[in-house]
């Protein structure tokens, strides 16, 4: 049985109209299979959970326990797909408040992913005499903001332990054979791991990408594959009447014809915030292309319901939500009575805080809805490995299907070049 479910009834979309798409999605699904093995094409994630490198899982597991056992501080260095995955994980699965004397794991910390001076000297001071390791993630090693901040703390950790100790706390995810980190790495004899040739950096959170830095932070990779291979199982399925991950992908298309061009994923748990950072990577480069595709946003609530929830109850008729629901909270915290009752809050006295949060989400989506917010609405059972593991692979696969439906190439990202020319150019890099 899944613990993730979805619920299209406040959509507008009848089953009908779905169903529509039954021929097409059929026809996509078996092209998505075809070119899962094909080592040139970028459809490699498909089968991640089941055809992935044993002997470098394990190495993945040893070198993390290395880390735990002579680092404080982990800096996961890479932008976009190779550190947002990892990082949605960390912070859906750790506490949000730790002090150094009861952390168990090692702190991860992540650099590479922008250009602010002020963010990498305060990175710099924080880590001041703390024990630490460098996990660098760059397909080329090129890429501006991880190559500068590589360049920044490989010079801090040489200086700090000598060249060779340096050595052993640098671990490079990479191209398996070629790019300038490749043959750094080789030079210096650091630990490596693949970015295997067929995954996409927004996909890639199920490989050394993502799975180093996860594991590195306590958190169960096994179980995590586990799940994602779960729900490689429920959605390897060509028929969309028994398929929520392709009914998501249908659902999404329809609406985008009903000019619903603007998607929010919703939340009403701060720990997923990052969940939701990954998410808008995943689907803004894979959808948006050639004039097309439906914009990817994300609120965290019920906080902000006090900033944006004005616009999206009266706003523009653009939008619709996606609601992640975690129907079980890791803890739970009752409300007392108070005599005074100076707040009115009495009323809740004996309920809990879930159950509060809970109908906060309800009367919100009934509002939004009758304010002609189709509402999406996807629970999972509890906040774990297994069931973020499932979440990614759903959204994936659901992310491949709406961009083939939309007739868009989900696994490239030409548009992002344009930024990086007029950059060098005004850089005056040699060659712009």
């Amino acid at each position: 049985m899944s613990n993730i479910k979805i619920n299209l009834e406040n959509t507008g979309i009848a089953e009908k109209n779905i169903l529509e798409y039954k021929e097409q999605v059929e026809n996509i699904h078996k092209e998505l299979n075809k070119r899962a093995n094909d080592e040139k094409d970028f459809v490699g994630w498909l089968e991640l959970p089941t055809n992935y490198d044993k002997e470098e899982f394990e190495r993945i597991k040893k070198s993390a326990e290395k880390i735990n056992k002579e680092s404080d501080i982990l800096v996961v260095i890479g932008i976009g797909g190779s550190y947002l995955g990892a990082r949605a994980v960390i912070e859906a699965l750790t506490s949000s408040f730790i002090s150094e004397e009861q952390r168990n794991y090692t702190e991860i910390l992540y650099a590479g992913n922008n250009l602010s001076s002020n963010y990498i000297n305060e990175l710099i001071e924080y880590i001041g005499e703390k024990d630490f390791s460098i996990n660098v993630i760059s397909k080329s090693g090129t890429t501006t903001e991880p190559a500068i901040a590589f360049r920044i703390f490989r010079e801090i950790l040489e200086n700090k332990y000598g060249i060779e100790e340096a050595r052993s706390r640098i671990y490079v995810t990479t191209d398996k054979e070629k790019g300038a980190l490749k043959t750094l790495a080789q030079k210096e004899g650091y630990e490596q791991f693949v970015i295997p040739d067929n995954v996409g950096g927004r996909y890639s959170v199920l490989t050394a990408v993502g799975l180093l830095p996860i594991a590195t932070a306590g958190i169960s990779i096994d179980k995590l594959m586990e799940g994602a291979k779960k729900a490689q199982d429920k959605y390897n399925n060509p028929e969309l009447k028994e398929n929520d991950c392709y009914k998501y992908a249908v659902v999404r298309n329809i609406l985008y014809k009903l000019y619903k061009n603007t998607e929010i994923l919703v939340n009403y748990e701060p720990k997923m915030h990052y969940f939701t950072e990954w998410w808008k990577q995943l689907y803004g480069e894979s959808e948006g292309k050639d004039q097309k595709g439906i914009f990817p946003a994300g609120v965290d609530f019920t906080t902000d319901l006090h900033s944006m929830g004005q616009y999206i109850q009266d706003g523009r008729r653009n939008l619709f939500e996606t609601v992640i629901s975690i129907n079980i909270p890791n803890s739970n915290i009752n409300i007392r009575p108070d005599d005074d009752n100076l707040d009115g809050l009495n009323y809740l006295s004996g309920k809990d805080l879930d159950y509060v949060n809970k109908k906060a989400m309800e009367g919100t989506i009934k509002a939004h809805v009758s304010g002609d917010v189709p509402n999406i609405f996807i629970e999972m059972s509890k906040l774990d490995e297994q069931n973020i593991g499932e979440l990614i692979y759903f959204f994936e696969k659901a992310c491949s299907m709406s961009g083939l439906i939309l007739g868009v190439n989900p696994f490239n990202q030409p548009g992002v070049e344009e930024y990086k020319k007029n950059m060098f150019h005004l850089l005056e890099k040699p060659g712009y």
